[in-house]
Parts: structure tokens; sequence; C-alpha cells
């Protein structure tokens, strides 16, 4: 069954919403965006997020220190790392992290082999923040990539009329959607839902 990762959440009515529609992933933004929630926030959300679904701090080229203490007090599972971040500073985290790509050709794709980490999150080129431009890439060039069994997360301008085709084509290890579950600017709790169900029928 195909994971799925709500990102950008700000308030307890979306992560319930997404929890009871069978989210695997919950994601709290910590860089510089329109979804960004301080600590403080976020470690009052996470008392919100049930144990088997996975809470993930989003951070782009951020010191170690800070995410560290970021990820002990609100308890987080997962560091997602959408900058510049070198393989060994991954190794550094000390908890599973997911590693962002921006995938503008195939040879994008080079990038990931010298990074081991949990999964490896192929994203649409960058707008005004790293991530969350609401647009898609090239599906087929993350198909090809994919008999290398790395543990893909698919992201970037997902929407629920396009995820079951996404899955179908890249059969990705799970999906990552912010923008595409929001009407203007704010989470959307129809789409939340609507994109989950579509996400998961589409497996």
């Amino acid at each position: 069954m195909v994971q799925v990762k709500i990102c950008g959440l700000q308030n307890k009515e979306a992560i319930e919403t997404a929890v009871e529609a069978g989210a695997d992933f919950i994601g709290f933004v910590f860089a510089k965006s329109k979804r960004r929630v301080t600590k403080e926030q976020a470690a009052n959300m996470a008392q919100f997020v049930p144990s088997h679904v996975k809470k993930v701090g989003v951070f782009v080229n951020e010191d170690i220190k800070i995410i560290k203490e970021i990820a002990h007090d609100v308890g987080l599972d997962y560091v997602q790392l959408h900058g510049d971040e070198s393989p060994s500073f991954c190794q550094e985290i000390g908890i599973p992290v997911i590693k962002a790509f921006e995938v503008r050709q195939a040879s994008d794709l080079d990038k990931i082999g010298p990074y081991d980490c949990a999964y490896y999150l192929l994203d649409s080129p960058a707008g005004k923040y790293r991530g969350g431009s609401g647009e898609t890439f090239d599906w087929q060039v993350a198909k090809e990539y994919n008999f290398l069994n790395k543990k893909i997360l698919l992201a970037g301008g997902l929407k629920a009329d396009n995820i079951e085709e996404a899955i179908t084509e890249v059969a990705p290890a799970g999906v990552d959607v912010s923008s595409g579950v929001e009407t203007d600017g704010e989470k959307d709790l129809d789409k939340i839902k609507a994109f989950i169900d579509a996400a998961k029928k589409g497996d």
C-alpha cells in the first residue's frame, strides 16, 4: 500500500482529518514558508498525532543543533531535508532522514547515489521556497530510476485528480502533498480526505 504524507499542517483540525482519512506521515514545516510553524506550535500539534502516524519535520539548510533540538522537543520520527545538505550531514542527524531532490532531468537523480537515507523525495524545481511549488515534473524520469529499488516519495503538483495516474506510472513507496490539498493557501479538509482516498485507491 502506498504511503501518504500530508505536509505543511498548521492546526489540529487538519491533522485529525488527515489521520482519520489514513495518512501515514504528518509534515511540519520549520523552514521559510507560508506554512512555517514554530517548535512550540509543532509540539502542541504533535499530541494529536497517534503513534502509528509518523511526524516529519521539514528543514532547509538549517543548523544541525537546531534540527536535533526540534526533533527531540517535538518528537519527530523523520527529518526531511530540502536544502544542500551533504550525505555526512544526513548521517549526523541521528534519526531517519528523508532527503529531497529537485528533478529537472534524469541526470538530477545521479545525486541520490552517495546518500544513505530512509526515503528519497523527488520534487519539482523550487519556486520562491524549496518545495511546495505545486508543479509536477516528468514522472517518466522517476519511473526509469525505480530499478535501483530506492525508497522513493513522489512530490510536486500532486492532487486528488492526478494521484492515481502518478502512482500507476511511478509506483513510489509514498506520495507527499501540500498545496494540492489547499484552497486559497489554507488546508482544505475535504481535499485532504479526497487526496488520501484517491491515493489509497490508486495503489
